[in-house]
């Protein structure tokens, strides 16, 4: 599922992001959810999230739960 919908992305939830500094390249960096930070509810190039480990980036892909 990709992460352009902000309505789909939740706090807790594993996904694939794009960093800034990887937005050239669209390396992927895996993580936990800790923050939504996007207010609209719809982003061309993906909801933008803080990961618990304190990194900020775009959802690209969300990925299945347990």
């Amino acid at each position: 599922m990709n992460g352009t919908n902000r309505a789909a992305v939740k706090p807790g939830q594993q996904v694939d992001i794009v960093l800034k500094q990887d937005q050239r390249t669209g390396k992927l960096t895996r993580g936990i959810v800790k923050d939504l930070l996007t207010n609209s509810s719809t982003h061309p190039h993906g909801i933008k999230v803080r990961l618990t480990d304190g990194q900020v980036g775009r959802v690209k892909h969300i990925l299945p739960g347990e």
